[in-house]
């Protein structure tokens, strides 16, 4: 018997987007032990699938053993209960907003993070800046969270999801701070080779601008010394390097849903048709 199997594992995984009954074959397939083991997931539990209120009633009931990071789709299911966006055409979202239990679910997400951080781990739903080291992105993302669960919550949804800046300075004004916060943490996935966020991309790294490079290969990246672990890119597919762990596999598109094992590296995957 594999050590790790007698022993606590923590198994990241990628963007689920209400896709229940895969990840429940998923966990089946590591042998999840919620007695013993931990889930990281990488952000967009809802959306697109089929069962976006049973994963959130699922991921709820995980309590401290699941730690969580915000995607671009969890953000725009709080942006639609505070009445800040309208719906999408290929929105999935109708059966959590007529739920009963619909604002705790939206409080919960509310009060996940934009990043977490174990030991040489760091996991996000998009990416990092090249600017950014572990320990500030860290800061960034608590500024980010923060500004969340303030009072001024729907002022903030209207406000994340329009253009706003494409390269970091520390001197900006608050509203395009936060706009580009939450940018960097939900949406980007390529940046020009000067750096600037290019978010209107979302393809197969194959069909890359010349002009561009996926934000993890920047040669000016300061995170390089964490292993980065993300979702969102599902045109990037898995992509395992020393230093980046791209999770999402594209189950809610016919693809699969991978999961990762901190402690060994070890790939699952379970088919999602």
């Amino acid at each position: 018997m594999n050590v790790l199997n007698a022993a606590m594992a923590t198994y990241a995984i990628g963007d689920v987007q209400g896709c229940y009954q895969p990840l429940k074959r998923l966990l089946r397939r590591v042998k999840y032990d919620p007695k013993v083991d931990r889930l990281w997931l990488t952000g967009d539990l809802v959306n697109r699938g089929p069962d976006s209120l049973d994963v959130l009633r699922w991921a709820m009931d995980q309590g401290d053993r699941l730690s969580v990071v915000l995607g671009n789709h969890d953000v725009h299911l709080i942006a639609r209960y505070y009445g800040a966006t309208t719906g999408k055409k290929r929105d999935t979202l109708d059966d959590v907003l007529d739920a009963k239990d619909c604002g705790q679910m939206v409080d919960w997400l509310v009060q996940r993070p934009f990043l977490v951080r174990e030991d040489k781990h760091v996991m996000v739903h998009a990416g990092l800046v090249p600017e950014w080291t572990v320990a500030e992105a860290e800061k960034l993302a608590l500024e980010a969270s923060t500004a969340l669960k303030s009072g001024k919550r729907r002022e903030l949804l209207r406000d994340v999801f329009d253009d706003g800046p494409k390269r970091w300075d520390a001197a900006m004004g608050a509203k395009k701070r936060l706009q580009f916060l939450f940018s960097v943490f939900t949406r980007m996935r390529i940046l020009t080779r000067d750096g600037a966020l290019q978010l209107d991309f979302s393809g197969a790294p194959s069909d890359i601008p010349s002009s561009c490079l996926p934000w993890f290969d920047h040669p000016a990246r300061r995170s390089r010394d964490a292993v980065v672990i993300f979702g969102h890119w599902a045109g990037l597919g898995l992509h395992v390097t020393p230093s980046v762990v791209g999770l999402d596999s594209g189950c809610v598109w016919g693809g699969s849903l991978t999961a990762y094992r901190l402690e060994d590296r070890e790939i699952f995957q379970e088919p999602c048709a």
